[in-house]
């Protein structure tokens, strides 16, 4: 199993947009080979938005007939794509404390379920991956979180 952790880091080495990914802590090499794997190439999206479509994350009306009921992800993409974005935000909400504290907020403050929270941060992890490529910088926390300023 070493062996092969140490194969796919030296073939992570190889591509440019991968040391960018690396940058954002608690992202893990597998995770990031299996992002590309699934993704490829992140410059070709222009937001994340699209990055989510491709792995089946986008939203979707359940209707059949005369019914119209839930809102629901579509889940037509990529579904080892889907799976590798959900585990790779798992572990940033464990390991990552800028993760932890947006999954906080939206639990304790904004009262949202916890698999909501999940998602919600989901979304926020693929745009963040594309926009880390498309601004060619490494991950800064202080981007990520925008301090609120409460009205007077």
């Amino acid at each position: 199993m070493n062996q092969i952790a140490q194969e796919i880091a030296s073939l992570l080495g190889e591509i440019p947009i991968a040391s960018q990914l690396r940058s954002v802590k608690g992202l893990g090499t597998i995770y990031i080979a299996a992002i590309l794997a699934g993704a490829g190439d992140l410059t070709q999206y222009v937001h994340g938005r699209q990055l989510l479509r491709k792995a089946g994350l986008n939203l979707a009306e359940s209707m059949s007939g005369k019914r119209k009921g839930q809102i629901i992800l579509s889940k037509r993409g990529d579904s080892t794509l889907r799976k590798y974005l959900y585990l790779a935000t798992l572990t940033l909400v464990g390991t990552n404390p800028i993760f932890k504290q947006l999954h906080l907020n939206n639990v304790q403050i904004k009262h949202m379920s916890k698999q909501k929270s999940i998602f919600k941060l989901l979304g926020k992890l693929a745009r963040i991956l594309v926009g880390l490529v498309h601004s060619e910088e490494s991950f800064t926390p202080e981007k990520t979180v925008i301090p609120y300023t409460h009205a007077a």
